[in-house]
């Protein structure tokens, strides 16, 4: 049980403000200024005070106000919005800019809102986004959050999972060059993948009997071999193996025409097998509505499925409805991990 149950009986959402010059900071804040939202939990930023003043300044948001949590103290301020200053010297903004500060920032922000998921100081934590090249340091040496969050909290596997209202897809081979693609989709990293995504359905989504669907790797799923093995080599006998302990698998699916036909509303989730076969159809056909959440961690860790956007950094024009549907996925999964303990 988190430390903080005690004096309050809403959720505590960790949220990072991400690349200070994206429009991590702007979505934020747009999520945030409603009041409303206050009273389904207590929201605590990592990042700092000046960047805030910075963009709330600019965007002449008037309803936005928060509190600075003191020095480490962890005492929160409930039904505000609670920031933790994460660095103390200048990071000088550089809006809509690729800066060395920019992924410092970044990266302060992650690991101190990563020390208050561990002491269960937050329930969950939403990840505004990050640049994955200027964030890159010796202490952040990972393609991007899903990696970092699974080394942090020492688990071997995590999948990388687009949710939304109307679609849920996993990815089975996640942030890695097209050419490594083949190589890596091993039965064990199939079957992983596959049964984190399983588990996740239940615990987090509470779907006690989801029907997966699986995609191919190759065009036409390999049409018998003539295309490719790996669906022959590789993902039917995985599918075999857990169809056999009871779970309900169907496919491999040609994935052209699988979204074409409109088969995805069929199935409570579906497996992709690379980066871009999932995140493609996830994002055309639910664009500003989806979340990305890390399955497979013991914390709640979710994003907007948009990146940093630097071209629309500092105009107030950033679309916030992917940040909120990220808080509301995490408190959604928050209360079905606690009805399935």
């Amino acid at each position: 049980m988190s430390s903080h149950s005690k004096q309050n009986d809403k959720p505590v959402i960790g949220i990072t403000l991400g690349d200070i010059n994206g429009i991590g900071p702007e979505v934020v804040i747009k999520t945030l200024s409603d009041n409303r939202i206050l009273q389904l939990f207590t929201p605590v930023i990592f990042g700092s005070t000046k960047v805030l003043a910075f963009y709330r300044k600019a965007m002449e948001e008037q309803h936005f106000n928060y509190a600075q949590v003191k020095n480490n103290s962890r005492e929160l301020i409930y039904k505000k919005v609670n920031v933790v200053n994460c660095w103390d010297e200048m990071m000088p903004i550089s809006v809509g800019e690729v800066t060395p500060e920019g992924g410092q920032a970044a990266f302060l922000a992650l690991k101190e809102a990563a020390n208050y998921l561990k002491e269960g100081a937050i329930d969950a934590l939403v990840t505004a986004p990050i640049n994955k090249k200027n964030i890159q340091q010796k202490d952040f040496e990972f393609p991007g959050h899903t990696e970092f969050f699974a080394s942090t909290f020492g688990v071997r596997d995590s999948l990388m999972f687009m949710v939304s209202e109307t679609m849920k897809i996993g990815v089975a081979t996640g942030h890695m060059p097209l050419q490594k693609v083949s190589r890596s989709l091993t039965r064990g990293v199939l079957e992983s993948k596959l049964s984190i995504m399983l588990h996740s359905l239940k615990n987090d989504f509470g779907l006690h009997k989801p029907r997966v669907a699986i995609l191919g790797l190759n065009p036409h799923a390999g049409e018998d071999g003539l295309l490719g093995k790996e669906e022959d080599e590789v993902i039917r006998p995985v599918m075999k193996k857990l169809k056999e302990d009871g779970h309900l698998l169907f496919g491999p699916f040609p994935a052209d025409g699988f979204f074409g036909k409109g088969e995805h509303t069929r199935y409570d989730a579906i497996m992709a097998m690379y980066h871009d076969q999932g995140l493609i159809p996830f994002k055309t056909l639910t664009f500003q509505q989806g979340t990305n959440f890390t399955a497979g961690l013991p914390v709640i860790r979710t994003s907007p499925d948009h990146g940093t956007a630097y071209s629309l950094a500092g105009k107030n024009e950033a679309n916030e409805n992917s940040m909120r549907a990220a808080v509301f996925t995490a408190l959604d999964i928050i209360k079905n991990r606690k009805e399935n303990v």
